[in-house]
């Protein structure tokens, strides 16, 4: 089988080709300072998620590629449960929104509802007012008419005498 120049591995030892990269000293041009911390680290939680175990075998670069991917799903998980979440507030702010609004779509009913006595009430006082003025006029009318035809008081003394 073929090996490869730098590690001396087959070349489908990738997991082999890792490992050694990781114990090579580090590049001469970068002084090596080992007390030395960052300012930030975020680290990731040191335990598993119960639903994920190693299997017996698994390489301790496998283990450790395994429980990192496993962790960045596990935080991808927690941020889709957030999510959900976030969605309840919303439902929840809907459904006092539709409770508003069915109160106050009965409170609109209501007033129409008034609103249409309120039109009854002043049709029927604008039709009486019309009776009424229309009664006045014949009577007017028929006054005038009586009025024409007595007699003038001058008639009416020489009838008397």
């Amino acid at each position: 089988m073929p090996q490869s120049t730098t590690t001396g591995r087959p070349p489908t030892d990738v997991e082999g080709a890792i490992a050694a990269e990781f114990r090579k000293d580090p590049p001469r041009h970068e002084p090596r300072v080992d007390n030395v911390v960052p300012r930030s680290v975020i680290a990731p939680s040191l335990g598993m998620p119960n639903y994920v175990e190693h299997s017996e075998g698994a390489t301790e670069i496998g283990k450790l590629s395994a429980e990192a991917i496993v962790r960045e799903y596990e935080a991808a998980a927690k941020e889709i449960e957030a999510m959900g979440g976030e969605l309840v507030r919303c439902v929840k702010q809907c459904e006092a929104m539709t409770r508003d609004a069915l109160a106050v779509t009965d409170e609109l009913k209501k007033t129409a509802s008034r609103y249409r006595e309120e039109a009854k009430r002043v049709f029927v006082q604008i039709e009486n007012c019309s009776l009424v003025t229309a009664e006045v006029r014949k009577t007017c009318i028929d006054l005038m008419e009586k009025l024409a035809h007595a007699p003038t008081i001058d008639e009416a003394r020489q009838k008397k005498r």
